[in-house]
This record gives structure tokens, C-alpha cells and sequence, in this order.
């Protein structure tokens, strides 16, 4: 057993490995491997897992790998659970760790993705660890992220909308797979391409799984990628993407609201003549949003987006002519922006006694105004057809009946009217429409 094997000095191991001293002191110090343990003298003592692992090292130099790409591969073995040394029963982790974890019998992708996502509403971590070790020992770090984390996540938010997973789950099993993303990305091979992407999401979006794996795969290609995250201010994308000397920029909305914010990032973009690409949720459901947005559209998946991004760096294309709202939509954007404030007053004054608590009709009444300004600002009030949906998900929730949406969309479209009069005939237009014929 490893956990019971003797400490080695340095010149045990430098006779069990023939590496050279001065070498195998330069590898601790400039990569921190192996971390050997030292006697109160400062003496280093090498166990038999350090000595494993020096061999592992030579070994990866023998098949052409340099130094420091072999423990960049070691460091992201390790992220993504899988033990480099799995197979060698002389110094299996199991052993030196004591470990008793049981490894599925299945192994499948799919299978391992209904294990994660049963660990995931179960809330139990070590099960759901345990399932993306041994997805990643088995399969490439590429798969595993999109066909069970990727995956996994879809479905628990199909799950969530359908009212058969709590937000508790939801949260729970994207706290798992961001961290794991996280470990991932920082245990990235150092880019081999002289070639900076900037990736992050505009004002008011704060989903980031999507935009973190994909800096993910787009690393594991060598490439420079600086990840930003979550509601970015606009001006920082244009500040660091010419400080940074970017050769993109991607900009990820899955709502219509922050789409409307990406509009804006990417005309900042363009006029400091940085090249822009974008994608996301809201793009798929609505594609016409896409026109109306200065710069390339990454397609409706993430293995699209990659190669897309391949394309890109290799053509640079000329940045296309974006389209405008109508001059009515914009017209009733401004005049609603102005008199937000007195239309949702007005609106809570006159609403109906709800079962919804007030928190909750408060969100509810700032999501729809956002919507409202971001349909208005792509011209055409449809785009906000996809974004009720939530609010009638709130009111099954609460076992309401879908008339209380109808009665809450008759109240809005008059709140506005008492405001801004013939100026928001779109808005009133549309809420009228929708709560006649699609609820």
C-alpha cells in the first residue's frame, strides 16, 4: 500500500528516476511538482506517490511533450477529477488517499448525465462528484462538458419550468457544474496562439454557463481567452478589449432585456472598430433579433459557436449593416422609459388583491417593463411573447388562474394608456392582442 511506503531522500529518487538534481529542484520550483514533505531540517522526503509522479513526468517528455505542457496536463487531469496515475497499483489515489468511493457501472454519457442530474435534485455532491470523475476519466474533457454538464443543466431548467424542480435544485446543480468549469478553466494548458479573445456578458445578464464553457473550449484550442463574467458595464468591453489589443469579442443574452444591453456593447464596439460576435438563448427563440445587432451571430450551439470563432480569426469580416426599430416603436420606447416610473404606480394602485406576495408581483412588474423597453427597442412587441411565459409559470405556481395575467396585462396596457396616450399604441396594442387570444 502507497500510504504505507517509506520516505525517500533525493538521492533515492534521483537513482529510482535518473533525473538530474538540479532539474528535478528546478521543476518545484517553477511549477510546484512533485511537493515533497521536508524534515524539521529542511531535508526533502519523497514518498512513493512523488516518485509515480516523476516518472509520469519523464515520461510525457519522452512522447514530446515539454516540461511545462506535461504538468499543465497533470494539473488538468487532476481539475477534472480523473487521477493521471489511475492504473498504476503502485500508486493508485485510492490507496493513498484512503478513498471508498464506488464508480458507477454504467458508462455511457448519457448514462452518467442521469446519475449527475438525479445527484443534482437529490442535493447529494459526493454523488454527483462522484458521476463527473468518472465521466472525465473516461471521456474527453470536451464531451463530458457539453453532453453531461451542458445537458444536465438544460434539463433541470426544462424541469424548473415545468414545475417539477425547485429553484433549490436549480441552484444547487449550477453551483456544481460552475465550479467544476471554474477548476477546469484555471487548470488550462497555457495558450499556444498569439491570438486574445474577450468573452464575458453585458449590463443586466447573469448567466454565465454558457459564456464560461465556452471560454473553456475555446482555451483547450490554445487560445488566449480572458473570461469577464457577469454584467459587465459597457464601457469596460470597449476599455479592455483595446487594452487587451482583442482579436474578438464574444458578448452572450439569453433574455430580451439584456440582448437590448448587448445591442448597445456592441455599437460601442464596433465604433472603436473591435470585431464583435455574439450568441445565446434569446437569439435561438427569436431570431429576427439578430439583425439588429453590429456583428456575427454564433450560431444556435455551442459546437457552431467554436468553429464559428475559427472562421473569424481566420477572415475577419467586414462588420454588417445593422437594422434600426421603426421610428413608432422607438417613439413609444422613449415616451414608456419616461413615464415608467407613473405607469408602474399607477398599475399597482389599480391591480386586482393577488395570492402573489408583493415581492413577487414587484419582480414581476420590473421584468415585464424591461421586456417592454427591449421589444420596443428591436421594434416589434412579439419578441416579448417568450418572456411571459415566466410570469405565467409564477402564476401555476401559485395554482392561479391564467384570467389573473389577462386581468394584470388589461391593467398595464391602461396604466400606460393614462401616461403617454396614442404615443404607446404598440404596448397597449400588443398586451391587449396577447391577453385576448393566448391566454
Amino acid at each position: 500500500m502507497l500510504s504505507k511506503s517509506p520516505a525517500f531522500n533525493l538521492k533515492a529518487v534521483l537513482r529510482e528516476t535518473g533525473l538530474a538534481a538540479d532539474t528535478l529542484r528546478a521543476w518545484e520550483r517553477r511549477y510546484g511538482l512533485p511537493i515533497p514533505q521536508r524534515t524539521a531540517g529542511g531535508h526533502r522526503l519523497y514518498s512513493q506517490y512523488d516518485i509515480e509522479t516523476i516518472k509520469w513526468l519523464i515520461a510525457r517528455q519522452a512522447e514530446g511533450l515539454s516540461i511545462s505542457r506535461a504538468v499543465d496536463l497533470w494539473k488538468e487531469m487532476l481539475a477534472s477529477g480523473s487521477d493521471p496515475l489511475a492504473g498504476l497499483t503502485s500508486s493508485s489515489p485510492a490507496s493513498l488517499q484512503g478513498s471508498t468511493a464506488t464508480i458507477p457501472v454504467d458508462t455511457t454519457l448519457d448514462s452518467i448525465r442521469a446519475e449527475w442530474v438525479a445527484a443534482c435534485l437529490n442535493f447529494s455532491e459526493t454523488q454527483a462528484e462522484q458521476a463527473l470523475n468518472h465521466a472525465f476519466s473516461m471521456f474527453p474533457v470536451e464531451s463530458v462538458c457539453t453532453e453531461v454538464l451542458q445537458k444536465g443543466m438544460s434539463e433541470i431548467g426544462s424541469r424548473w419550468y415545468e414545475n417539477t424542480a425547485s429553484v433549490q435544485q436549480e441552484h444547487f446543480a449550477s453551483g456544481l457544474a460552475m465550479r467544476r468549469l471554474d477548476a477546469l478553466l484555471i487548470a488550462s494548458p497555457t495558450p499556444t496562439r498569439n491570438l486574445t479573445i474577450l468573452i464575458g456578458c453585458p449590463p443586466s445578464e447573469w448567466h454565465t454557463f454558457t459564456p464560461l464553457l465556452l471560454a473553456l473550449l475555446l482555451r483547450r484550442r490554445g487560445l488566449n481567452v480572458i473570461y469577464l463574467g457577469a454584467n459587465v458595464p459597457a464601457e469596460r468591453f470597449a476599455e479592455t478589449a483595446l487594452r487587451v489589443k482583442a482579436s474578438l469579442v464574444i458578448l452572450v443574452a439569453q433574455t430580451l432585456s439584456s440582448a437590448a444591453h448587448l445591442q448597445h456593447v456592441a455599437q460601442s464596439l464596433n465604433s472603436h472598430q473591435v470585431p464583435v460576435s455574439f450568441g445565446g438563448r434569446i437569439f435561438n427563440l427569436r431570431t429576427g433579433i439578430v439583425d439588429y445587432i453590429p456583428g456575427t451571430f454564433l450560431g444556435n450551439s455551442l459546437e457552431n459557436a467554436v468553429q464559428e470563432v475559427e472562421t473569424l480569426l481566420k477572415s475577419k469580416p467586414k462588420v454588417r449593416a445593422s437594422k434600426s426599430a421603426s421610428q413608432e416603436h422607438l417613439s413609444a420606447m422613449i415616451g414608456f422609459n419616461s413615464k415608467r416610473a407613473h405607469i408602474e404606480s399607477t398599475l399597482k394602485m389599480n391591480l386586482e388583491p393577488l395570492s402573489i406576495s408583493p415581492e413577487e408581483i414587484n419582480t414581476s412588474i420590473q421584468y415585464l417593463g424591461d421586456n417592454v423597453s427591449a421589444a420596443l427597442q428591436f421594434g416589434d412587441m412579439e419578441h416579448l411573447s417568450e418572456e411571459i411565459e415566466w410570469l405565467k409559470m409564477l402564476l401555476q405556481a401559485y395554482n392561479r388562474p391564467r384570467q389573473e395575467l389577462a386581468a394584470f396585462m388589461e391593467s398595464y396596457s391602461q396604466a400606460v394608456d393614462t401616461h403617454i396616450n396614442g404615443q404607446g399604441d404598440p404596448i397597449k396594442q400588443w398586451l391587449r392582442a396577447y391577453a385576448q387570444n393566448r391566454i
